[in-house]
């Protein structure tokens, strides 16, 4: 970490993405607040929904605001580290966190609608988001995104909608999108992980470097200039990645396959922990009240 303080504050710690944060989160206490008249069937936000949200908004700091984001340039293992945060913590804590009047009001837009419905079907919403995200990580690709500015900023809001839809049908409280049973919930996750395995295969088995941008000095600089000044790049007269990072490429490759699978599992196992116990209260309830009419129907027929 002593040899980032070269970069500068501003590359480290970006205070114009914390002014961004902070505005995200106040516009949404406006919004649940004192604007919450102007949305139909409004109700008050619960502070657990709350906490989901301010947490989902911390994350999202810490990944793309702190020097992680600085070291995502330079290791690919910090890389993959903010990838699976990203899009397997953030999306379902921030989806948990907006009220349902509020989503609701975002998806029955007449435009957005019909798109969401069609990529937030089980299937689909599985291919797209695996999809893109073993897209992305395709060598060439991914130099390709790394180094142009434009290409960054679009591939990660496309990962992270993707990965919206993906949580979706798992997460959802709207009766009209229960399109999964329990049982298929789990089959839903163990597909997911199925789907994901094969990128993090290629790269934690891979017997050289896979992605110039960790590799080639140029490659590097370019990836570099998306969150360092290019005056100051060129006045620090770097030689290049291994300057900073302590491990091996290689090794620094697979560990980046290997905390990714390990995210994914902790994440996936937890989901999997919500879903069996949400399960078996609502079998409980069920018993209950089954039990309840039939201490009811005697004294009827009395």
């Amino acid at each position: 970490m002593g040899n980032l303080q070269i970069f500068g504050f501003q590359a480290l710690w970006s205070p114009l993405f914390l002014i961004f944060v902070v505005g995200l989160i106040a516009l949404y206490f406006n919004v649940i607040g004192y604007l919450r008249s102007y949305f139909k069937n409004s109700a008050p936000v619960e502070t657990k929904t709350k906490i989901f949200f301010v947490t989902s908004m911390v994350l999202l700091y810490v990944v793309k605001g702190s020097p992680i984001d600085l070291l995502s340039h330079i290791m690919f293992s910090a890389h993959m580290t903010q990838m699976a945060v990203l899009y397997l913590v953030i999306t379902p804590l921030m989806i948990l966190g907006l009220p349902d009047w509020l989503l609701r009001y975002v998806i029955d837009n007449n435009v957005i609608k019909p798109i969401f419905s069609f990529f937030t079907k089980p299937l689909i919403a599985l291919l797209v988001f695996n999809g893109v995200f073993s897209l992305y990580h395709v060598p060439l690709i991914f130099d390709v995104m790394k180094t142009n500015t434009f290409f960054h900023s679009l591939a990660t809001i496309v990962i992270f909608i993707a990965s919206f839809f993906m949580w979706w049908p798992l997460l959802n409280q709207f009766p009209e999108h229960q399109t999964l049973t329990p049982i298929k919930k789990v089959g839903y996750i163990f597909g997911d992980g199925i789907l994901l395995t094969p990128a993090c295969a290629l790269i934690i088995f891979a017997k050289a470097p896979l992605y110039a941008t960790y590799t080639d000095p140029q490659a590097w600089v370019n990836a570099l200039a998306l969150c360092v000044s290019p005056d100051m790049l060129s006045n620090l007269g770097l030689i290049g990645p291994e300057m900073f990072n302590m491990l091996p490429l290689v090794e620094d490759q697979q560990l980046g396959g290997i905390v990714m699978k390990v995210i994914q599992e902790l994440v996936y196992g937890t989901m999997l922990a919500y879903i069996f116990f949400q399960w078996a209260k609502q079998e409980r309830e069920k018993d209950d009240m089954e039990l309840q009419r039939n201490e009811i129907s005697p004294r009827l027929k009395v």
